[in-house]
């Protein structure tokens, strides 16, 4: 099942197995024609944004923004995440109460996605946190042997 949104007012839903019956030959690179229920339609992609899973369609003379979005991307936004470039993580926030075992940056420290920012003990478990994007280490708040509760602010990112 795919969710399509038109000019981000009208909301469709489509199934896969519908957009498998749907009569479409491309013409020429990015143009297509369209015969639905006896109708002739020609469309082109003017711009894509595969990132964002974003469209700028011409659809008859007529211009659209389309943005397409898969089961999983609405199971996503049904759990309140988003992907990519549309939300910027400024805060790393413990998962669970802990103790600090180690701190591995220090402000004005540039990290890159991935980069290990700190090791929190919970359950006698190791949990390595790493950065979830590429950013400056604004400010810590925490220490080594420092204990935490769940959701304390541990570290922030320069905007």
């Amino acid at each position: 099942m795919y969710k399509i949104k038109v000019n981000a007012t009208h909301t469709f839903e489509v199934t896969k197995e519908s957009m498998e019956t749907l009569d479409v030959v491309e013409t020429s690179t990015n143009h297509y024609h369209i015969l639905q229920d006896n109708t002739s339609v020609k469309a082109e992609i003017l711009q894509t944004d595969f990132n964002k899973k974003t469209y700028s369609i011409k659809v008859n003379n007529n211009t659209y923004d389309v943005t397409i979005n898969d089961t999983i991307d609405q199971q996503i936004e049904a759990l309140g995440f988003e992907i990519g470039a549309l939300k910027q993580v400024n805060d790393i926030k413990a998962p669970m109460p802990g103790l600090i075992l180690e701190v591995s940056v220090k402000v004005g420290d540039e990290v890159k996605e991935n980069d290990t920012l700190l090791i929190l003990e919970a359950m006698k478990m190791e949990n390595v946190m790493h950065s979830p994007r590429e950013g400056i280490i604004k400010s810590i708040h925490v220490k080594y042997g420092e204990t935490v509760d769940k959701n304390s602010l541990l570290i922030e990112f320069e905007s």
